[in-house]
């Protein structure tokens, strides 16, 4: 990998443009780990974040490996590490008895992550919001652990260069990193991405990606708050709804789509990136948007454009993918993909074959390399896309034409040095186009003059 804090063009474009060998390794299929299992050891298996993603990433590992079981489990409450452990043991079914060995290693709080990564395990799911997620990242790699790490991998610049040092380290060290951009692991979408990149389109002259979904975890308003209740816990009970925490929507949520537009691209470096976004409606106190259109472009005068919005029930939704080319167009979503043109395909499972689930198969590939003592590999692309997501969330957020360079050098930082439980912590204003400046070592808002 290359310097984050280089100056050097070329050094920071090599560490990206290195991801697309590693998106070629992916197409690689592995089957379950018992299969071809190497290494008998009994791999243990902790879990950081209890939420819904993070309770199905735990099963999904689980079922990876014959001869693993969930060892230790952290989250910010007690209630919830219970219940989590009781629907985490449903979903397993006859396989709990075996699979689940937590005994006492139930840890709570703001370091409960570190106290997991002291209990002697193995592997390591880090699943909370993700504005914790580079100083646990970091900590789980000094301390010599294979690592799933959930989509995004920061919400700020300074989190992202976090990020990059600690892959540096895991690829040093030999460790293995599966990032959870799940569509690399979906069949269908490896198909048709293959075909994109072996010509089958032609030449790409754009992509439209769309986002168009509910609300998720809205901010409750604060009559709700209990009272006592500190600004840092009220936040993280509400972290979809705060930039630091969960990176806004075209960080947290559309970053798959971030992520499948340079997929298709071949991990060219964009030559500026422009957009922007808004809140219609209210959400109480917070300062994330519900819409963003970002334009990424390319050399060549190649346009792709990410869409994504959440609005309640009523909209229309859509999450899909159209790469238009020379020769024909991609679509995709998550029930079809096809091409239209000259070389017209459209993916069919054979009659014997049942739908992988994406989320499965990327914990199979994964514990199958570990395995077999081959790195999982997938810190590539996590930080590119994370980091083109960062760029479109501050070029809305500035109203500005951005380059990669910009954003890398701009200090951005959001994420408090010190995360008190207690502490009183001032939301930031809503960012308005035009208003938002990044000085080093965070973001501010000033009226223009």
């Amino acid at each position: 990998m290359s310097d984050p804090n280089s100056n050097s063009p070329a050094s920071r474009r090599g560490f990206i443009k290195t991801a697309a060998g590693a998106a070629a390794a992916s197409q690689v299929l592995f089957p379950n780990v018992n299969l071809m299992a190497q290494d008998n050891k009994k791999l243990k298996i902790g879990l950081v974040g209890m939420g819904g993603r993070g309770s199905g990433a735990a099963r999904q590992a689980c079922l990876a490996d014959d001869n693993c079981e969930l060892h230790a489990v952290a989250d910010l409450y007690p209630e919830i590490v219970e219940n989590q452990l009781r629907n985490i043991s449903g979903a397993l079914g006859d396989k709990a008895a075996t699979k689940i060995n937590v005994g006492d290693r139930k840890f709570v709080g703001l370091d409960a992550y570190q106290k997991v990564i002291e209990s002697g395990v193995d592997v390591i799911l880090l699943c909370t919001p993700p504005g914790f997620r580079p100083m646990q990242f970091e900590a789980a790699v000094n301390a010599g652990l294979h690592c799933f790490v959930e989509k995004p991998v920061a919400t700020d610049v300074a989190g992202l260069k976090r990020i990059i040092e600690a892959s540096r380290k895991a690829k040093e060290k030999g460790l293995s990193v599966l990032a959870g951009f799940c569509y690399r692991y979906n069949d269908h979408a490896r198909e048709l991405f293959k075909r994109v990149l072996d010509g089958a389109v032609g030449d790409v002259k754009s992509i439209h990606a769309t986002y168009w979904t509910n609300v998720v975890k809205p901010m409750q308003p604060e009559s709700a708050r209990p009272a006592g209740m500190s600004d840092t816990e009220w936040q993280i009970k509400n972290w979809y709804n705060f930039s630091w925490l969960g990176g806004d929507g075209i960080v947290e949520q559309a970053i798959h789509s971030v992520d499948k537009v340079f997929w298709a691209m071949r991990d060219q470096m964009p030559v500026a990136v422009y957009g922007m976004g808004g809140r219609q409606r209210p959400n109480h106190v917070c300062n994330t948007y519900d819409h963003f259109h970002i334009t990424y472009e390319f050399p060549g005068g190649v346009r792709c454009h990410v869409d994504w919005n959440q609005y309640f029930s009523g909209p229309y939704k859509e999450n899909a993918d159209y790469i238009i080319g020379t020769d024909g167009e991609a679509q995709f979503d998550l029930k079809t993909a096809q091409i239209t043109g000259k070389n017209p395909w459209k993916y069919r499972l054979r009659r014997d074959e049942e739908a992988r689930n994406m989320y499965q198969t990327e914990h199979d590939e994964f514990f199958a390399n570990i395995r077999k003592q081959q790195r999982h590999a997938d810190e590539e692309w996590m930080v590119r896309s994370t980091m083109f997501g960062l760029v479109g969330r501050m070029a809305a957020y500035t109203g500005q034409k951005l380059t990669y360079d910009e954003v890398l050098n701009s200090g951005e930082k959001l994420v408090p040095d010190v995360i008190d439980w207690n502490a009183s912590l001032p939301v930031h204003p809503m960012p308005i186009p035009g208003e938002v400046v990044y000085p080093p070592g965070g973001m501010k808002t000033v009226k223009p003059a």
